[in-house]
């Protein structure tokens, strides 16, 4: 099939690899480069980049719904269009353009999480599982009806990033059923329950601060992983009476039957961290201007003691 591709994150790399490899992708629509870096050099998305090396026709448009745009779009008589994390709103006019079909693969389990951080939020929610759904295109956000999706267990030692990339790697094989479906006139189009829609909205820098050490140790870990490697979890580590330095938490292990009549926040004799309820066990940490490093390494080169505390 002759595929338009609307995407610009690392997200839709495995499906837009996959695609090329099946289908003939006559297209591919990404955001314009941006500046990058210390030296805020000009740099392609990760899909304008991959696209650029295939030798296949990139646009990047600053408003893709300007009718030259569409106009753009439609000269490639596409069949169908698959759009994974774009970064625009698309108008029907330009999903007309697309061919008979139109869709998106969304990180979560719809209708729940619909928005910019599903795979985040998903797991500082504390869900068990998540997976991904291929919806058609809607003018209301992430509203449209689902084609196909598929689930997978969150692992609770695996953080959003890894959960990113797992999810990546499954969203090839559902894009490929679903234009197989369209294909064979199989399709079997459901709509959501809009009533349990639930919102996924974007991170800021500020969800990085842990003020409550009171939560559950369960709490703390989901919060941890769920925002690794965006915008991650930092605190200061007070050890003595003043001594204070920044440290990035990075993995944790929860250990919810922990007993402790400490201050949460306070390590313990074995250097795990009292919470409200249970303790964390500490597994990756980075000092500020360091890489990241395992916690006993990092207890032994700055000589963690048991009464320090994370504030």
């Amino acid at each position: 099939m002759r595929i338009i591709f609307s995407g610009s994150g690392a997200f839709g790399l495995p499906t837009l690899k996959a695609l090329h490899q099946k289908h003939e992708v006559v297209a591919v629509l990404t955001q314009p480069d941006q500046p990058a870096g210390r030296k805020r050099v000009l740099t392609p998305t990760p899909i304008g980049q991959w696209a650029t090396e295939q030798n296949l026709p990139v646009y990047k448009f600053e408003n893709a719904n300007e009718p030259d745009a569409i106009s753009q779009i439609a000269s490639h008589q596409p069949e169908a269009g698959v759009v994974i994390a774009y970064g625009q709103k698309l108008s029907e006019e330009l999903i007309a353009a697309m061919g008979k079909l139109a869709v998106n693969l969304h990180a979560s389990l719809l209708p729940a999480y619909r928005g910019a951080a599903p795979i985040n939020w998903a797991m500082i929610d504390g869900c068990q599982q998540t997976g991904n759904a291929v919806i058609a295109l809607a003018q209301k956000m992430d509203a449209g009806d689902v084609y196909a999706t598929n689930v997978t267990d969150i692992d609770p030692l695996e953080t959003a990033g890894e959960l990113h990339d797992r999810l990546a790697d499954m969203g090839p094989e559902l894009i490929l059923k679903v234009l197989d479906q369209l294909q064979s006139n199989t399709l079997d189009p459901k709509p959501q329950d809009h009533d349990k829609a639930t919102l996924a909205r974007k991170l800021k820098k500020t969800d990085g601060i842990i003020e409550d050490w009171t939560q559950s140790a369960t709490q703390l870990r989901q919060h941890i992983h769920g925002l690794n490697p965006w915008p991650g979890v930092t605190v200061q580590l007070k050890q003595g009476d003043d001594q204070t330095m920044p440290l990035k938490i990075l993995r944790v292990k929860d250990l919810p039957e922990t007993k402790h009549d400490k201050t949460p926040g306070t390590l313990l004799k074995d250097l795990t961290v009292a919470t409200g309820s249970g303790a964390l066990q500490l597994l990756e940490v980075q000092p500020a201007g360091k890489r990241p490093m395992s916690f006993d390494d990092f207890a032994r080169g700055y000589k963690v003691q048991p009464g320090d505390q994370l504030v």
